[in-house]
């Protein structure tokens, strides 16, 4: 497995990840299930770790790629690039928000609802702009999914004498 393989594999865990902790939260806000609240958090902390390891492998992975005969719009990557930096950044803030949460209640029952509420509001932020960086690395190779895409019409298959 070379880095482009490993990072077209892990980089769906943060976008999935992020969508299963921000409605296990709201469950568990919504029950007052203060355990499963501390586990929605704990879950938040470590997609935080993943997400930061996943943006290096894209970094390596573009090492790689330009090794290849294939054409690669620059601007295109950069794009990528660029959202995915902000998408890493508000991944490893909701990450350090979690567990800033995490340790100040460490010895209280529950976790103020104020708070929880802010990890869930930058679980959703963050969500949709994973989705968006997403967006932007699946049109680097899928043209079907660019605006500008040229579509043909399609071309009749031989026939199988």
């Amino acid at each position: 497995m070379d880095w482009i393989h490993l990072h077209l594999a892990l980089n769906h865990v943060p976008v999935l990840g992020m969508v299963f902790a921000a409605l296990a939260l709201a469950v568990s806000m919504w029950r007052r299930n203060p355990e499963f609240v501390r586990l929605s958090l704990w879950g938040t902390v470590a997609l935080c770790a993943l997400s930061v390891a996943i943006k290096f492998t894209g970094d390596f992975a573009w090492d790689e790629l330009r090794a290849f005969p294939q054409p690669y719009d620059g601007a295109r990557v950069a794009r990528h690039e660029a959202a995915a930096d902000r998408a890493t950044t508000g991944v490893f803030v909701s990450g350090l928000v979690a567990a800033g949460i995490l340790f100040s209640a460490r010895r209280r029952p529950t976790v103020p609802a104020g708070l929880s509420a802010v990890v869930l509001g930058l679980l959703l932020a963050t969500f949709c702009q994973l989705g968006w960086t997403a967006n932007l690395g699946g049109q680097l190779r899928h043209p079907h999914l660019r605006q500008d895409a040229v579509r043909v019409a399609p071309v009749g298959l031989p026939s199988q004498n």
